[in-house]
């Protein structure tokens, strides 16, 4: 079916100049065209309109899968807050008092999952070794891929012992250019992965991830604010 996603600016990749009023035609989970709204009126008149306030980017790719989906608990709000809270939990010595089971691992993953959409990543870096987290990240729509240079060498960032943080870490926040943090490009011919930020072209840093409005990936609209 095709859908047309128009926003108030569409920002295509690294590089690229925000185009106000910008639409991008999709078929599933292609992408058919991108350009001003106005030009598709005419050329795809039965396609379902979606309408996005603020800013259309590409997805976003955040680093260090295993530290965030296997070095961390992500307790079930509606039966664990009273006893672990909300935040995940890391470090050896906490996540070894939860005797995890790796049925319960999976579940935190996908838990953990549904915030990273939340965020707009579409992709997340590292190596996974328990099969039942990385069955959550298949089943959740991110695409996993290989460790980024450096990633999970000795010295490289991850949980110290006994500290709970907020994970996932706003992918913003590390590269220079926010822009780096960017997965793929939104170009006609490519997936229909994208994502929509409640912010104006040139402010994302400031806005922050958690400002995500949707995330699409694979034609799929797998996070909504409501």
């Amino acid at each position: 079916m095709l859908t047309l996603h128009c926003a108030d600016v569409l920002l295509t990749g690294r590089g690229a100049e925000p185009l106000p009023g910008g639409a991008v035609l999709v078929d599933g989970g292609r992408i058919t065209a991108v350009g001003p709204y106005e030009e598709f009126g005419a050329r795809a008149p039965q396609a379902r309109v979606r309408r996005w306030p603020g800013l259309l980017t590409p997805g976003l790719v955040v680093h260090g899968a295993r530290e965030l989906l296997e070095e961390a608990y992500y307790p079930d709000g509606q039966f664990e807050a009273d006893r672990l809270g909300t935040e995940p939990i890391t470090g050896a010595a906490e996540l070894a008092a939860l005797a995890l089971t790796e049925a319960r691992r999976g579940n935190s993953a996908r838990r953990a999952t549904q915030r990273l959409l939340a965020r707009g990543v579409v992709a997340v870096s590292g190596r996974l070794t328990v099969p039942a987290v990385r069955t959550a990240v298949a089943r959740s729509g991110l695409e996993l891929l290989p460790p980024a240079a450096g990633e999970g060498a000795p010295g490289a960032p991850g949980a110290a012992p006994g500290v709970r943080r907020a994970v996932p870490a706003d992918p913003f926040e590390g590269p220079a250019d926010v822009r780096d943090a960017f997965h793929g490009v939104v170009a006609a011919g490519g997936p229909t992965r994208f994502a929509v930020f409640a912010a104006a072209a040139g402010s994302l840093r400031e806005a922050g991830s958690a400002e995500c409005v949707a995330t699409v990936i694979g034609g799929r609209l797998l996070h909504r604010r409501r």
